[in-house]
């Protein structure tokens, strides 16, 4: 006689768990997930002082490029492997990967070598989400999923508020403990993934029935090959210029890979990576579209907000931090709302097109913000933009979960999240593009709009006598518009900004507020754009039961009978 070695976290003879058993292995899956989103808000707002320390600025975007080439292509593998094999384990290697490539970093002694562990670090960090996603979908069904909505909200905003205070405290610090300050941004991984690690091997026990398929190889080949180029040309390519050889050679790489891809899913079948025949269902196709468009929105328009407040307003990186606050508060709460109303109803197709309506009109009102632009209302505008986020993204997630068969829920997630990245990093791209593509011609129009102000041209005509080396700097470019000078060297280092008198940094900032509303509108008719998609989504009915009992279920007539004991 056997006993299981944690019978409190074992699912019933149905398949099914209690609300005290999700609870526990959520406590892990919350730990995981922390651990990645944490990660990505801390190393962004060190970024610029690592790459001062190693003495690579210029190759600061490799660093970025290298962690999201590795995670991006390992998403759909682990959701596919996940689904075949099981996801605890899955799990566990992928924390244990995310914690040695954080290490790693630690030890770093140039911007090549800390892109090359940042390359392992997200090899880790692509199976964080996805397989948490996927394992909810697992344990819980897509009616009384949404109950659970906020307790992975909550971990996420929490982890969008600390990233940038414990970033910015660690970038601050010439030393801790005997080692460079910014060293700490990847070592206090290291603890959290530990823990991380033995709470899942404690808590999560999720029953799965082992499918045996071919692996897929040819798919992740041709994957790897669509997305390197593809990935790379977006973060480079407004350095290489969008037109030059390079960039040419990476979308037509990317263009052969991915029709190359899709030749491969199409012949594996059931084996894919992607199923192909997934698309047909009309939910899928629509709400994969969706997310690739609302990716690229959500992403480039959350990108250019902390932006704002630093530039514009002159918040510190930690400032900006709490000043998103609005934004995820507005996340939280229409996550936790939606979720209740979903559970009590079964009614989901309208939250995520009054959630995606509700952002594009924020997107649209964030486009009107000025240099002057009281921060109450800037920030009433993200409280909607993240209300309308909060309704849009958990429920559209159900929405495809419950479209494809219990078997396949992780390929789901992973697409969902997959396609979602994708659209991010594209609308990442052409939103930092428009954005430096304009800021000077914004500027030296706010320069000759202002330059009838008195005390303006008392501010330039007293720089121009400073003996800040800035100030002069800025008054010549100012004087002499085609002189090289702060004006051209803006996109490179917005800093000296913060540095100004008051009235000789305004049209600075104005310049920059002006070229942000550029994107905010961009982003505002791409969500509503999302939107529209959204309205040829059909009726969804979610499922009443978890794909575990699902799963169970189908296999129980096959299943030779056995004494329980």
């Amino acid at each position: 006689m056997s006993t299981p070695a944690h019978p409190s976290a074992a699912p019933s003879e149905s398949g099914e768990y209690t609300h005290r058993q999700i609870l526990t292995i959520i406590t892990g899956l919350m730990m995981g997930m922390f651990l990645g989103a944490l990660d990505q808000t801390i190393v962004s707002t060190a970024i610029r002082t690592i790459s001062d320390d190693l003495d690579g600025l210029s190759l600061q975007a490799w660093v970025t490029t290298a962690y999201l080439i590795t995670s991006t292509i390992a998403t759909p593998i682990y959701g596919k492997l996940g689904d075949l094999y099981g996801r605890k384990k899955l799990f566990m290697f992928a924390i244990t990967v995310f914690i040695a490539g954080s290490a790693l970093c630690s030890f770093a002694t140039s911007m090549y070598m800390l892109a090359a562990f940042r390359a392992v670090q997200g090899i880790g960090a692509g199976g964080l989400f996805t397989l948490v996603l996927a394992i909810i979908g697992d344990i819980v069904s897509p009616r009384e999923r949404a109950r659970y909505t906020g307790y992975f909200m909550a971990t996420f905003g929490t982890s969008s508020v600390l990233g940038p205070v414990i970033g910015g405290f660690f970038a601050d610090h010439a030393t801790i403990l005997g080692l460079t300050g910014w060293r700490w941004v990847f070592l206090v991984n290291v603890p959290i993934g530990i823990a991380a690690l033995f709470v899942v091997y404690r808590t999560l026990h999720v029953h799965h029935h082992r499918r045996e398929a071919r692996i897929d190889w040819w798919g992740a080949a041709t994957l790897v090959i669509t997305l390197v180029p593809l990935l790379t040309v977006l973060e480079q390519g407004r350095e290489w210029g969008w037109s030059s050889g390079r960039s040419m050679a990476c979308l037509v790489i990317a263009a052969a890979g991915l029709a190359a891809f899709v030749a491969v899913e199409a012949r594996m079948h059931d084996s894919a990576l992607i199923p192909m025949r997934m698309f047909r269902a009309r939910p899928i196709s629509v709400g994969i579209g969706a997310s690739l468009v609302v990716g690229m929105a959500m992403f480039g328009g959350i990108m250019i907000l902390p932006l704002y407040m630093q530039i514009v307003h002159g918040a510190t990186p930690m400032e900006s931090g709490f000043l998103m606050l609005p934004m995820v508060v507005g996340m939280m709460s229409a996550s936790i709302i939606s979720g209740q109303v979903i559970s009590r109803t079964g009614h989901i197709r309208g939250f995520p097109i009054f959630g995606s309506g509700l952002a594009a009109v924020a997107m649209l009102l964030l486009s009107l913000i000025s240099a002057d632009t009281n921060l109450v209302l800037v920030m009433g505008a993200m409280l909607l933009l993240g209300y309308g986020l909060g309704n849009c993204m958990q429920p559209l997630l159900l929405i495809l979960q419950s479209s494809v068969p219990p078997r396949d829920i992780g390929v789901a997630t992973a697409s969902a999240t997959f396609f979602r990245q994708i659209g991010g990093t594209i609308g990442v791209a052409v939103f930092i593009t428009l954005l430096f593509s304009t800021v000077g011609g914004n500027i030296h129009q706010a320069v000759q709009d202002q330059s009838h102000d008195p005390a303006f041209r008392a501010a330039v005509a007293h720089a121009a006598t400073s003996s800040d080396p800035v100030e002069r700097g800025v008054a010549q470019s100012i004087l002499h518009p085609n002189h090289h000078g702060a004006v051209a060297q803006v996109q490179d280092d917005s800093s000296f900004i913060q540095k100004l008198d008051a009235t000789l940094a305004h049209p600075f900032k104005a310049g920059f507020a002006d070229s942000m509303d550029g994107v905010f509108l961009l982003a505002g008719l791409l969500m509503a754009l999302g939107f529209v998609v959204l309205w040829m989504m059909p009726h969804v009915e979610l499922r009443a039961t978890s794909a575990s009992a699902a799963v169970r279920s189908e296999a129980a007539p096959t299943a030779p009978v056995t004494d329980q004991v």
